[in-house]
């Protein structure tokens, strides 16, 4: 965020998460590229840091700040030293808010202390393999055994799929029903027939484990069910807004980031004579691009506080997730063809960036179905 929009507690906190990116994250992100997932250390070194569960109350283990622009700084910080693959925004946007919300005390007594110390790695799973964005079509069932649920069913494309210990799942309780027979079972590690599929081979975020989860008559018991049965539909449009705008995070972080070391090179490279920053197009894109970057900087910020005031809506959170990532997609492809040649090397931040931020306009919701949703808004 724009440093006159934070305060002095916060770019305090905003240090500290530079720090702990360029010495604990930034040095191992080679590594943990060719290895497909980051280390269970730098969670628990996070932990450390009380970089998990801000808003979660200081009696679970948490700091207890409801205040998005912490979660902001998080991912910002992470997406300007390349640490794409260490998916703590999982962990505190998508994972904690359920609980948080929907979590009764005892479940929140059991599982915030070790998600906050990092010990515990968290993950949601609602995609199925012939779902995508559909949600309310799930077909992962959850037969009801009196005092336990019986889980059947496969979900794909799962952020910390091989790391996680605790699974927010979506899973079909009453399969007469459509989106009102959905509910949200926690699964976690050790439970027989819960088992974790190969992990999924993508053209960028290489240290982000991705993978396919299935399970297999696995007995959930009923005490890790989250809220109420059927409300599981209405529990995840209700936090979506949320997971969305933490994608527009990252995406106005890229944005920033690849355009400032690009204009750089502009500075730096030379081609007959001049610099290539001096000719006319190149001048053209770095202005537009820079533009776009003003403006999108100025609406995520303002989401953010809209967010923190409660009034932020499904339809704004959509705009700023379909506008974001679409701004970071064309970016991201200028930069590169200012470098010419040297964009196309892996070497250079900008190919590693091109590979990376390719997913954005997909995940969280694809940029088709945002725009689906702003339609929608407008008595469409």
């Amino acid at each position: 965020m724009k440093k006159e929009n934070l305060t002095e507690e916060q770019l305090i906190f905003q240090d500290a998460a530079r720090t702990f990116f360029e010495r604990e994250v930034e040095p191992n992100n080679e590594k943990w590229e060719k290895d497909g997932q980051v280390s269970r250390e730098v969670w628990l070194k996070a932990g450390e840091n009380n970089f998990f569960g801000i808003d979660v109350p200081e009696e679970y283990g948490g700091m207890g700040i409801d205040d998005y622009r912490y979660n902001t700084i998080l991912i910002e910080e992470g997406v300007k030293c390349g640490g794409v693959g260490f998916a703590h925004s999982v962990q505190n946007d998508l994972v904690v808010p359920y609980i948080l919300r929907h979590g009764n005390e005892e479940q929140k007594k059991r599982w915030f202390p070790k998600i906050c110390s990092g010990e515990t790695i968290g993950a949601l799973a609602m995609t199925e393999p012939g779902g995508g964005s559909d949600l309310a079509a799930i077909k992962t069932t959850a037969k009801d055994m009196g005092d336990h649920y019986l889980v059947n069913g496969s979900k794909t494309f799962i952020t910390n799929g091989l790391l996680s210990d605790l699974v927010v799942t979506a899973v079909k309780t009453d399969s007469k029903e459509h989106a009102k027979g959905i509910s949200l079972l926690v699964l976690e590690r050790g439970m027989e027939g819960f088992e974790r599929g190969k992990k999924l081979d993508k053209i960028g975020q290489k240290a982000q484990d991705t993978a396919e989860l299935f399970f297999k008559d696995v007995k959930v018991p009923k005490e890790n069910l989250l809220g109420e049965e059927g409300k599981g539909f209405y529990y995840m449009m209700e936090s979506l807004p949320k997971e969305r705008l933490s994608i527009a995070a990252a995406s106005i972080a890229v944005i920033e980031t690849v355009l400032e070391y690009t204009i750089q090179y502009c500075h730096e490279r030379k081609a007959f004579g001049q610099k290539i920053g001096s000719f006319q197009n190149s001048k053209f894109k770095l202005a537009e691009m820079k533009t776009e970057a003003e403006i999108g900087r100025t609406f995520y910020d303002q989401c953010v506080f809209e967010l923190n005031d409660k009034k932020l809506t499904p339809e704004k959170a959509a705009m700023a997730k379909w506008w974001l990532t679409d701004v970071e997609h064309r970016v991201v492809d200028q930069c590169l063809q200012l470098h010419g040649g040297y964009g196309y090397i892996l070497e250079y931040p900008v190919a590693k960036a091109y590979l990376d931020s390719r997913v954005q306009t997909i995940y969280g919701g694809t940029n088709e179905i945002m725009k689906e949703i702003i339609g929608r808004s407008l008595g469409f």
